[in-house]
């Protein structure tokens, strides 16, 4: 049986609610978190803590605990439900209110945390690649509802994944404003040029923590890698493409918008960032049980 810590207890999961009054539930009012545990360890918990409590900062969002607190209450949902191999969803929602919008009537914040077992999300599209598709639906402009924040609000997303599934596509490919490019429906997009491997500033997209750990080993293992600006024309003309993401890990693509990438195959680039990656999630991270 599935366990689920909701405000200090662990409870079966048919039994976790929250009110119909919690704004969370009414207004998408919250922040949460997506978090892998890989072989009885957690990969960069501490780094996606601070973000949890980082998009609670931005919508002054009190978290009703620590971060020391917040790590320990997720590494004891997993010992609760012996789980090693683990995708882990903590969230924090604004709490029981009225049917206003105020965000002064909800006392108290609750804090959820889910996990569960969790294998390859894209099944074996990792070996042949993701057909990736570009959708009408625009990421939300950092002056709306700022990407960085990772809030409870994820219509946009979703609508671009609706679009994506519609079209035919396993991944959208979300343009900003400017017709630049963003991210995918749940991941940040890499591009691979004459060499070089190209990303998009995190103005416009999520500041992955995935994405920066491929950077850390792209750079160690001597790829040249540059933020800028992209569009469709980098995607269509790239030598290899692939997404990152907590849920997604490193997923090449090869085909864009009807577009073969490359070779049509995952690059070799993209292979060798997908198995350091493999490797940097089995040897590292915060150990589950002691």
């Amino acid at each position: 049986m599935n366990l689920i810590y909701l405000n200090g207890k662990f409870v079966p999961a048919e039994q976790a609610a929250v009110s119909v009054f919690d704004h969370g539930f009414l207004y998408g009012d919250g922040v949460f978190e997506g978090i892998r545990a890989y072989g009885g360890r957690v990969f960069r918990l501490e780094d996606h803590v601070q973000r949890l409590f980082d998009s609670a900062k931005a919508i002054l969002l009190c978290v009703p605990m620590s971060q020391e607190e917040m790590c320990e209450a997720i590494l004891e949902t997993l010992r609760k439900n012996n789980l090693r191999d683990a995708y882990i969803r903590p969230i924090v929602t604004r709490g029981f209110g009225d049917l206003g919008l105020d965000p002064n009537k909800c006392s108290l914040a609750s804090v959820i945390i889910i996990a569960v077992e969790w294998g390859a999300m894209y099944g074996d599209l990792y070996e042949v690649g993701l057909t990736a598709i570009s959708v009408a639906v625009r990421r939300n402009a950092p002056d709306t509802v700022p990407p960085n924040i990772k809030s409870l609000n994820y219509l946009n997303n979703i609508l671009a994944k609706i679009e994506a599934n519609v079209k035919g596509g396993n991944e959208a490919i979300i343009l900003d404003s400017r017709g630049l490019l963003s991210e995918g429906s749940g991941d940040n997009i890499f591009v691979i040029k004459g060499g070089k491997i190209y990303t998009p500033f995190t103005v416009n997209n999520l500041k992955g923590i995935t994405r920066e750990a491929v950077m850390e080993l792209a750079k160690a293992g001597g790829n040249e890698i540059l933020e800028r600006d992209l569009g469709l024309f980098d995607l269509y003309t790239a030598d290899e493409v692939f997404v990152t993401g907590t849920a997604a890990e490193v997923a090449p693509v090869t085909k864009v918008d009807g577009r073969v990438v490359g070779d049509g195959k995952p690059g070799k680039v993209t292979k060798d960032l997908m198995a350091a990656f493999k490797e940097l999630t089995m040897t590292t991270g915060t150990t589950i049980f002691k």
